[in-house]
């Protein structure tokens, strides 16, 4: 018997706010939600965004004021929204108009009245450099040059990127700030605040389900697709030197795409379970989904933790993506609305799934799912969100281009269909079910996809299976696109509302549409109208999948047949406890009252303090011991 991985608990951060308790979701339907849920939402995007704090049942402003809730969110609320999403990257990232580059420099006057920034160190300057220049070291990176006891001069080369949109992170929020970060690079601070956050959702702490699992019963499967680049991770291992910096002992270890898997397994569980790193262009999330999903329906482990986070809004990597001709250029956006090439385009519809569109749009974000199987979840009373019943992936086969698409993805998406219809009935698939499209934005995509996803509905008799893609609101995070896809989804079983394509007026006449409902508005179909849900990656150099992902009142119809009444009457007791207390952490959360979990050097263990015999292995912290009685399984052949 197999048993179900059921999702209880998901958390993280994107670029529409914290995904927990469907906040990130809430962001994008925001519009059509009741007065007292955007409230919500607005006061989590000030907490989060650093421009209110809430204290004594107030709400006092980054500029000192103190307000009620419904006048703080009447203040600042479009402040807030216009924080969020797709948008100009801020500086607080980076300038995308003056990105210095990194070359010798000459010297350049400029008036004594003007500000300047001379991002060079001081070793780059001229050797020769008459006696009366005074150079002073203001940081690592910047110094000021002057002439006789004035300012006169700095070096500075720059340029524009051509790309100047991203799904960035809430204007103002710093994971870092949270806790003791010690120069992690920027992925990893995610990972702490995202890992954090889903955990704490679920309503349950995690001592007590450390306690119910022997510690080889857990798994943590996360991992990013391109590694952490900025200059805290291998971005700075790779350029330091030739910069005249010093290259630190931490550039090279944080910089692996496996450490997510790591910080969580060390810093937040203290798992000694099963853990691991697959990697896959976009499809990574789902990668390491399904290696969670498979090891649960086997009974390998019974807890698991998945997850991704991706920090690539960097300049370097746009300039890797433009010039493949992947992402959306400014001149181009222009090009798309017929607007003169002096104007400013519309960031935030920068991404235009299944319409006229130009490229994709890059983004950041940490998502984390915490799996159980069934019978754990019953015996807790754990919040049943959904269960992923079964993930498919395939490669492409042969091909000339490594980054061209292939036939890969017309089997995860076929295979896919096939199980999810012995599950709910043909009926349930075609007419129950949306897809959660990979919508990257691109030309190629648009077209390729479509006739995946075409030929896979028609195939199974349907005619109108409502098709959306979340990045066109959140952008494309690399590897953690799919825990965006899965966590938004989620959503829909809760305020029923199905987000549509918004940023794309109507869509292209080279798309395939058999079988297919492109969604381009958002729209109500009820918290129970859908059974199941299908989520859809396509992926670079050949990485394909498709997750199933069935809503909670379907899991719920199904385990009514595997416990008794007795047992599901039991269980609904306890969960009322449980989503209390979810509901206090979101709560708290919004009120900026919730720091992540961050363990450092927290019950460190050595081997000395082991109880190893024949027969178990027994470990300080948890209840119940490693069991070694371990079962042959080629006992035909010894």
């Amino acid at each position: 018997m197999a048993r179900l991985p059921v999702i209880v608990g998901f958390g993280g951060i994107n670029s529409a706010g914290r995904t927990s308790s469907h906040q990130a979701y809430r962001r994008i339907v925001f519009d059509l939600l009741p007065n007292s849920i955007q409230q919500d939402v607005l006061l989590d995007l000030a907490t989060l965004t650093n421009m209110a704090e809430h204290k004594n049942g107030l709400w006092q402003t980054d500029t000192g004021e103190t307000l009620n809730a419904e006048a703080l969110v009447d203040s600042i609320g479009e402040e807030l929204l216009a924080k969020t999403l797709i948008r100009r990257i801020h500086p607080s990232l980076f300038d995308v108009d003056h990105v210095t580059i990194h070359k010798a420099t000459s010297l350049q006057a400029v008036s004594n009245e003007e500000k300047f920034s001379f991002r060079a160190k001081t070793r780059s300057l001229p050797k020769n450099r008459p006696s009366n220049w005074k150079v002073t070291s203001v940081s690592d990176t910047i110094s000021e040059i002057t002439v006789d006891g004035n300012l006169e001069a700095f070096v500075k080369d720059t340029k524009p990127l051509a790309v100047k949109s991203a799904g960035q992170l809430p204007t103002g929020f710093d994971a870092g700030k949270l806790y003791q970060s010690r120069n992690h690079p920027r992925g990893l601070q995610m990972t702490v605040y995202g890992a954090s956050d889903a955990i704490k959702s679920s309503g349950i702490d995690w001592e007590l389900i450390r306690s119910k699992v022997s510690p080889d019963k857990m798994a943590v499967y996360a991992a990013n697709s391109i590694g952490q680049m900025d200059d805290l991770g291998f971005g700075g291992m790779l350029k330091s030197a030739l910069m005249g910096k010093r290259t630190t002992s931490k550039h090279l270890p944080l910089g692996y795409a496996q450490m997510p898997a790591d910080f969580v397994s060390a810093y937040l569980l203290g798992s000694v379970g099963n853990v691991g790193t697959a990697i896959g262009a976009c499809a990574t999330y789902f990668f390491n989904l399904e290696r969670a999903v498979d090891g649960i329906k086997s009974g390998k482990f019974r807890v698991a933790m998945v997850g991704g986070s991706d920090a690539p809004i960097t300049p370097e990597i746009i300039e890797g993506f433009r010039t493949m001709g992947a992402l959306a250029e400014d001149v181009s956006l222009l090009a798309l609305d017929k607007l003169s090439q002096h104007d400013e385009p519309d960031h935030t519809r920068s991404c235009r799934p299944f319409a006229e569109n130009c490229g994709f749009t890059i983004g950041e974000s940490s998502q984390w799912t915490l799996l159980m199987d069934d019978e754990l979840a019953i015996e807790l009373g754990a919040q049943i969100f959904g269960a992923i019943p079964a993930v498919y992936s395939h490669a492409d086969g042969h091909k000339k281009s490594i980054s061209a698409p292939g036939v890969g993805n017309y089997l995860t998406m076929s295979k896919a269909m096939a199980y999810l219809e012995n599950i709910v009935g043909n009926e349930g698939l075609t007419k129950r079910t949306f897809i959660q499209a990979h919508g990257t934005s691109t030309p190629q995509n648009r077209i390729t996809e479509s006739h995946v996803l075409s030929k896979a509905a028609t195939s199974f008799g349907a005619t109108d299976i409502p098709v959306v893609a979340m990045k066109a609101f959140l952008g494309h995070s690399q590897g953690t696109a799919g825990g965006d896809q899965l966590h938004l989804s989620l959503g829909v079983w809760q305020d029923g509302i199905l987000p549509g394509i918004t940023t794309s007026n109507a869509i292209a006449d080279d798309v395939y549409q058999d079988g297919l409902k492109f969604q381009l508005k958002h729209e109500h179909y009820g918290a129970e109208y859908f059974d199941a849900a299908l989520l859809n990656s396509k992926g670079f150099g050949g990485n394909n999948a498709t997750a199933i992902l069935l809503s909670p009142q379907q899991v719920m119809k199904m385990l009514a047949k595997r416990y008794s009444a007795e047992q599901l009457a039991d269980y609904q007791q306890k969960k009322a406890t449980v989503v209390e207390n979810a509901a206090e952490y979101n709560q708290a959360a919004i009120r900026g009252e919730v720091l992540p979990t961050y363990k450092f050097g927290f019950n460190v263990l050595g081997g000395e303090e082991l109880d190893i015999t024949n027969q178990h292995i027994k470990l300080p912290g948890y209840d119940l011991p490693v069991d070694l009685h371990i079962n042959n399984d080629f006992d035909d052949l010894t």
